[in-house]
């Protein structure tokens, strides 16, 4: 008699910690991830402020593209391998470091110059200027972003998801040989 007393006495217990721990587990982690997403949330308002470009989403984006809209989309990510590999239509690749660039360093942008940016976004200052990277916490895409409107361009445009979010979305990408 004790012994069956004791048994659903611990058959209780453990049936208690399994059902209790999941469900607190589980607002913990609910919890935990909007600090997460709240912190990434104002870092990427504060680098858009900071840098004076615009965002774009991508169904915007795709939306541009279907109509024909006039750009230049700039890819930031950091190997040519990953260009070559899965890129936006029309996208050409130029390669930005990750920390802020306060002035031009050739060594951090694979050997290219501020010139040799310049000639890919083109001479129109007027024309929309769009540039990304890979996933929204990258920062080489604000870096891209920041260095148009230091030049001048006026409709300058970070697509903050990158080629995740245009994969996520399951929208065609380009590959390079």
């Amino acid at each position: 008699m004790l012994q069956n007393r004791f048994a659903t006495l611990i058959t209780l217990v453990l049936a208690l910690m399994f059902i209790s721990t999941p469900a607190f587990s589980f607002f913990d982690n609910k919890f935990e991830k909007e600090v997460k997403k709240e912190t990434g949330a104002v870092k990427l308002v504060r680098e858009v402020q900071r840098g004076g470009y615009d965002i774009v989403t991508t169904a915007e984006l795709k939306k541009w593209q279907d109509d024909g809209k006039k750009m230049v989309i700039v890819d930031t990510m950091p190997f040519e391998s990953s260009y070559k590999k899965a890129h936006v239509p029309t996208a050409a690749q130029f390669l930005f470091p990750i920390p802020d660039m306060n002035s031009w360093d050739d060594k951090e942008t694979a050997g290219k110059s501020q010139a040799d940016y310049e000639k890919l976004l083109g001479a129109d200052k007027e024309k929309t200027i769009v540039v990304y990277c890979g996933f929204v916490k990258c920062t080489r895409s604000h870096n891209g972003a920041v260095w148009a409107k230091k030049m001048g361009y006026k409709n300058v445009y970070r697509y903050t998801g990158g080629i995740f979010a245009w994969m996520g979305a399951d929208f065609e990408i380009e590959k390079a040989e």
